[in-house]
């Protein structure tokens, strides 16, 4: 469900006034703090929108409503949000904290992959938790994929990612989705298992994503979670989950800057159809209005 405040919403009255004057400017911040867009981020969004106003010598709204569009497009289009998935098998790794929406990602992502008539595969590589291994046998179905699972409770899940790379060049599927655990007792031993997959799948073919799943309600204390996972597990690109309405919106800048990894996918609602990949341009019309 969408969020009741919304940064468009916000931004609408601000950007009705005949002037440019310093209510504007505390207005246009707090919106932008409270669409999480951060201290550090809004603050220099602000700064640069000032100098483009005094470059222009503008006292429209309107026109800043268009520099703010503009200014966020620009930096959001900083990265390159493309999936390369070219490789056959093309093999993704899946990666994130428990409670992101990791798994029903893999079922919403194998839907989306198979609406390009792509054949997917889903691997059970999070052994650790048996009900991980139902629920994505679940949102594997719905999402059309075919799903390896574990040949016996609590198997390495080494094993588990090898065995479905392997079943994909025997089959000739073409893209690879392998699940990962989320937590185990320890986070050195949850690193130490994302590099033993990683080592074990590059003996069989080159990875061709790792995609690191957040959530975008939880903001910057989701990125502090994830941190490990950027520093250890080579993370090539960002799924954002549960992004309903634009209350959380600025996240999507703010992550994307704090960490130089690319936003790839995201996630605006719990239906199988709900995720596609990012396009900056059309993400800030929704975001700005």
């Amino acid at each position: 469900m969408a969020s009741p405040w919304s940064l468009s919403g916000a931004l609408r009255g601000m950007f009705s006034r005949k002037t440019i004057d310093d209510e504007t400017w505390d207005d246009l911040e707090d919106a932008l703090i409270s669409a999480d867009f951060g201290p550090d981020v809004t603050e220099s969004v602000i700064d640069e929108l000032r100098a483009a106003v005094k470059r222009y010598a503008t006292t429209d709204p309107t026109d800043l409503k268009r520099m703010l569009r503009e200014t966020l497009e620009e930096r959001l289009a900083r990265l390159d949000p493309t999936l390369h998935l070219t490789a056959r098998p093309a093999v993704v790794l899946v990666v994130g904290v428990n409670g992101v929406g990791k798994t029903t990602t893999i079922g919403k992502f194998a839907k989306f992959l198979k609406g390009y008539n792509r054949s997917v595969i889903v691997g059970a590589a999070d052994t650790f938790r048996a009900a991980a291994v139902e629920q994505l046998a679940t949102w594997a179905e719905r999402g059309g994929a075919e799903i390896q699972l574990p040949q016996q409770p609590g198997q390495d899940p080494a094993s588990v990612a090898f065995q479905t790379v392997e079943r994909a060049q025997r089959e000739g599927i073409e893209i690879v989705l392998i699940d990962t655990a989320g937590r185990l007792q320890t986070k050195s031993g949850l690193m130490d298992e994302l590099g033993k997959i990683k080592r074990v799948l590059e003996k069989q073919v080159e990875i061709a994503e790792v995609l690191l799943v957040l959530d975008a309600t939880t903001g910057q204390n989701g990125l502090a979670q994830a941190e490990a996972f950027i520093e250890h597990a080579g993370v090539t690109g960002l799924v954002l989950t549960k992004l309903d309405g634009s209350a959380k919106g600025g996240f999507v800048l703010s992550v994307q800057e704090k960490t130089g990894i690319p936003i790839k996918l995201v996630g605006q609602g719990e239906g199988i159809n709900d995720l596609t990949g990012f396009t900056p341009t059309v993400f800030v019309q929704n975001l700005v209005g």
